[in-house]
């Protein structure tokens, strides 16, 4: 069985440390800096860096790469579609790879950049810039219909799916997540106990999809007052699900 922890980096991010205990392999997501990495290994010795998996070509994801593979030899896997260092595995949408002894399904995922992918193995979603936790990602490249797209996609999984984002934006897309349900319990629940977790100086993720569903606007765009505050913001009948996400993150870049 893989475990999941996280090697925080720079000041929110999250690389993401696979391990699998039987052979002491382990595998890194989105490593934008080698130092947290490099310093795990060399306080776990007994361990292996096997495998780097790359979500997208940001340079806090990406930074790390090269270092890494040029110490340890780690395979690495990128998409496909852009300028990933030291790639070795070039990935597309539906492909599958096989790392720590887990099948990973690969889903293209367009909307923060243009080749942005995710990585799913049942009950696991690796999922870089696209869903944060009760939020999504900044548009830099791809369009709201695009990103729309891609959060349908992985909403689409298994409920109990746990969500491991790579930033620690929680309170302030919470935040954002009351101005547009006010009247949410599930949002005012998840407030506290995120307020609590940080005042601990604890990570709150990861995050599971029911969860996101009942508290993330940017996955609740049909829902009747998410559609009618979104309205309100931009003073159209926006009509489909991807003109309310529009309306959302336009709004949402300038919270």
């Amino acid at each position: 069985m893989i475990q999941i922890s996280a090697l925080p980096a720079f000041t929110d991010n999250y690389i993401w440390l696979l391990r699998e205990p039987q052979t002491r392999r382990c595998a890194v997501v989105d490593p934008g800096d080698a130092a947290p990495v490099l310093a795990w290994l060399e306080r776990n010795p007994e361990w292996t860096l096997s495998d780097i998996m790359v979500t997208h070509h940001h340079h806090d994801h990406v930074g790390g790469v090269e270092r890494l593979k040029s110490l340890t030899g780690a395979k690495v896997y990128g998409p496909a579609n852009e300028n990933i260092p030291a790639r070795d595995v070039a990935l597309q949408d539906n492909d599958r790879i096989h790392v720590l002894g887990w099948d990973f399904d690969v889903y293209a995922v367009p909307g923060h950049t243009l080749g942005h992918i995710a990585f799913y193995h049942p009950g696991v979603l690796l999922c870089g810039d696209t869903l944060f936790a009760a939020g999504c990602g900044r548009l830099f490249e791809g369009t709201p219909q695009q990103m729309h797209a891609s959060l349908e996609r992985l909403a689409a999984l298994p409920a109990d799916t746990l969500v491991y984002c790579t930033h620690e934006y929680t309170q302030s897309n919470l935040a954002f997540a009351q101005a547009v349900e006010p009247h949410n319990t599930d949002i005012a629940e998840r407030v506290e106990n995120v307020r609590q977790l940080r005042a601990r100086g604890e990570m709150t993720q990861p995050s599971n999809l029911a969860l996101e569903k009942r508290t993330n606007p940017f996955l609740r765009t049909a829902e009747t007052s998410v559609k009618q505050k979104a309205d309100e913001r931009n003073g159209r009948d926006n009509r489909s699900g991807a003109e309310v996400f529009a309306s959302l993150r336009a709004w949402k870049d300038k919270f």
